[in-house]
């Protein structure tokens, strides 16, 4: 069975389907035979896109599910990276997937990435990690301790209801508080490498998260599998990435035994807005073209 439902204006229609695994929400748009999955990082979910254009454009189908506790995916659904692994490879037998181009992972969802393309092989020919947190201790203390505080069950719909307002009320000071924690320069830095455009882009993206209990489970330790991927893979991170520090991507590097690594200019978390991001999606789209038994 599959329930399907159009979000808001700012999000793209998802569809829940019915697995043995449990429900997961998912969003599928068909163009090629051949298919991307992208697993998005903490606070998204399958109605929300980004970093995704370089694949639309280049003809791949995108399957994105929504991660154990964010949008209309219950946390029993997989819960672990592991588990929900094992439950997206059922959703691409229900879909009629048999393999993938590559599988994605972007920021906290880029442990499943992992996960998945070691226990699955068969289904997923790449990897592609993209400012993705590994298998090093993470968060910081900081985070670690405010995060329960702001991010429970009970709280998180107020804590988002507060960024909506304070975007609303003063875009400028919201996104300043946003950006805050997620570079090491400052943030006059960072909002300086932004155009208008981003700008935006970002507003609205931060105006539309929510976290659900699937923040506090990302929290949370999970066995390291790097070493068992097999796969070509690449790697995108920034030396200035405050909310996944730079070393997850050398960690990364080093464990996968096929893994070749870009080092992107931006200023912050989201590569995507970085003035060298047009000839780093030149390198994802000829990764993807390259035979994959001749990588590595």
């Amino acid at each position: 069975m599959e329930d399907t439902v159009t979000m808001t204006t700012l999000e793209r229609a998802t569809t829940v389907a019915h697995l043995p695994a449990g429900p997961m929400e998912y969003r599928l748009e068909p163009r090629g035979q051949a298919a991307i999955i992208v697993f998005h990082g903490g606070h998204m979910r399958a109605g929300l896109a980004l970093g995704e254009e370089v694949f639309s454009a280049a003809g791949y189908t995108v399957l994105v599910p929504s991660r154990p506790g964010y949008g209309r995916t219950p946390l029993q659904t997989g819960t672990s990276p592991g588990g929900f692994a094992d439950a997206t490879s059922e959703l691409c037998r229900h879909l009629g997937i048999d393999q993938v181009a590559a599988v994605v992972g972007i920021s906290a969802g880029g442990r499943t990435a992992v996960t998945m393309a070691a226990r699955h092989p068969e289904l997923a020919q790449r990897l592609i990690l993209e400012s993705a947190l590994g298998f090093l201790p993470w968060p910081g203390r900081r985070l670690r301790l405010g995060a329960p505080l702001a991010f429970s069950a009970l709280i998180e719909k107020a804590t988002w209801a507060v960024v909506r307002a304070l975007l609303r009320r003063s875009p400028a000071a919201g996104l300043r508080t946003m950006l805050g924690g997620l570079s090491t320069e400052s943030i006059d830095k960072v909002l300086a490498a932004l155009s208008d455009e981003d700008r935006a882009t970002l507003i609205a993206l931060f105006s539309t998260m929510r976290s659900g209990r699937g923040f506090l489970n990302d929290l949370r330790s999970t066995p390291d599998v790097a070493s068992q991927v097999t796969q070509p893979t690449l790697i995108i991170a920034s030396r200035k990435d405050g909310a996944v520090p730079f070393v997850h991507a050398q960690s990364l590097a080093a464990g996968i035994p096929h893994a070749e690594q870009i080092l992107s200019d931006s200023a912050s978390h989201f590569i995507w807005f970085a003035h060298d991001y047009p000839l780093i999606a030149n390198q994802i789209r000829d990764f993807l073209s390259a035979d994959p038994s001749q990588r590595g």
